[in-house]
């Protein structure tokens, strides 16, 4: 299991005068990412670097410096300290003196991964969502069943024969969801998973 930032994180680090800022925020799409990107580069910058990775969508950026440098040590900071849905940006200010390709990515990984340790934790908890078909007649237990699941209500609609609900719980808890309605409706409730977008 995986986990995000609870809330956005920043750390800065001075190496041979050059100033580095490091900034990560949990996302949940690339589309995201790349808009926290963008709020975060700052133009008058040397470089600002970055990588993300959201489940199997990663990727990462140098920047203008030395390739490999700079996005890769920053993704392997995310990967290596167990984060998802985050991206994270190493801002540099180019203080004269070089660090070298090594000194870079230990640069650049370091202020990233020192962000990450430093940042708030939150586990990422897998989602499903569901739609249930009932009668009228037993739409109170499908209530108070989702509540005892912990699942949201996104959507409900009436029609002759009953009600549609749209909900999303914990993936964990689908199955006791399902046994749950099962055993309360004498398995009146049709329930079909929905791929999330």
């Amino acid at each position: 299991m995986s986990d995000t930032l609870a809330i956005p994180a920043t750390h800065a680090i001075e190496i041979k005068h050059s100033r580095f800022i490091a900034h990560a925020a949990p996302v949940e799409s690339p589309q995201a990412a790349l808009a926290f990107i963008a709020h975060v580069t700052d133009a008058d910058a040397t470089h600002n670097c970055w990588a993300y990775r959201i489940g199997a969508d990663y990727r990462s950026s140098d920047d203008g410096e030395p390739a490999g440098t700079a996005g890769r040590p920053i993704l392997a900071a995310i990967e290596g300290q167990g984060y998802d849905q985050i991206v994270a940006v190493v801002t540099r200010w180019y203080g004269g003196i070089k660090l070298g390709a090594g000194g870079l990515v230990r640069a650049y990984g370091g202020a990233a991964a020192e962000c990450l340790r430093q940042a708030e934790r939150r586990p990422l908890v897998l989602l499903k969502s569901l739609l249930l078909n009932c009668p009228f007649d037993d739409l109170g237990s499908v209530h108070a069943a989702l509540a005892s699941h912990a699942a949201d209500k996104l959507d409900e609609r009436f029609d002759e024969s009953g009600a549609t609900l749209q909900v999303r719980l914990p993936a964990d808890r689908a199955d006791a969801l399902k046994t749950h309605l099962r055993d309360a409706t004498r398995n009146r409730v049709r329930v079909v998973e929905v791929q999330d977008a």
